[in-house]
């Protein structure tokens, strides 16, 4: 199987590296060149695609545990002894999955809107599973599944788009369909952890923790936000208001503001 693809790494060659994981059929140019920009101000900065995903070669894995052995992979190969990980969507079940497997390699750990093992679905929209699918998506579907109901939550929406497609050259390419189908047999996998298991693995998490989300996530449900961080004991919690799944993309600057205090801080949260 060829090894994952990452631009690694970017931003300077001092401070703690910062390793991120993307959503659901997300690659390397889904992020927001606001916070990559912002965050490699003074730090080192990865972005990973795992195997399968958009411009890396191989089949996806069909469980987070695995896309975390792979991350973890990438971290000891780049000679990293130590990295802070940013997590969104279904690249926050990664994130969590390396932090219980590689506890070692996990300096602070983020999670954007995002679900634990054997989370709550009770209020996602149905509508979601055939968006996501989409062999293309447009601006309309990352407008539905990403960002708040209000003119000024889809006027972010839209800036978003703009920023996120300044690149016009060597673009990783586009996930496909298939793609989304495994990851999908792996959110499968993750939601059928027995629940005692669940809460033991987050109250092992060390780590100090961010958790990320918009009030309104009709994907992954925001009550899930807030099952983090009741079982993360080390944990904060951050839910911005008029925002859905993607509110690190929908408030940028406040993000990026939080995201840099929390992982530059001597002693977090005191």
């Amino acid at each position: 199987m060829s090894p994952p693809l990452a631009q690694v790494p970017i931003g300077t060659s001092t401070g703690t590296p910062v390793l991120l994981l993307q959503h659901f059929r997300g690659g390397l140019d889904n992020w927001d060149p606001l916070l990559i920009d912002g965050l490699a101000t003074d730090r080192p900065v990865i972005l990973l695609d795992s195997v399968g995903v958009s411009g890396s070669a191989g089949e996806v894995p069909v469980t987070f545990e695995a896309m975390a052995d792979f991350a973890a992979d990438v971290v000891r190969v780049l000679g990293l002894a130590l990295v802070d990980v940013v997590g969104f969507s279904i690249g926050g079940a990664v994130a969590q999955a390396l932090t219980f497997r590689h506890p070692e390699l996990v300096r602070r750990l983020v999670l954007l809107g995002t679900i634990p093992p054997a989370g709550d679905m009770s209020e996602a929209e149905a509508k979601v599973l055939d968006v996501v699918m989409h062999p293309d998506l447009t601006l309309d579907d990352y407008l539905y599944l990403f960002f708040g109901r209000s003119a000024a939550a889809k006027q972010a929406g839209r800036e978003f788009w703009q920023r996120r497609h300044q690149r016009t050259t060597d673009y990783d390419p586009e996930a496909t369909p298939a793609v989304g189908e495994r990851q999908q047999q792996a959110v499968v996998s993750w939601a059928q952890w027995p629940e005692a298991d669940r809460d033991a693995a987050l109250q092992a998490v060390t780590q100090p923790t961010l958790v990320v989300n918009g009030d309104h996530d009709i994907m992954l449900p925001t009550v899930n936000s807030h099952l983090l961080a009741k079982h993360i004991l080390n944990s904060q919690l951050i839910i911005y208001p008029d925002s859905g799944h993607a509110s690190q993309f929908q408030c940028p600057k406040a993000f990026l503001a939080h995201l840099r205090q929390f992982l530059d801080a001597e002693v977090v949260f005191s």
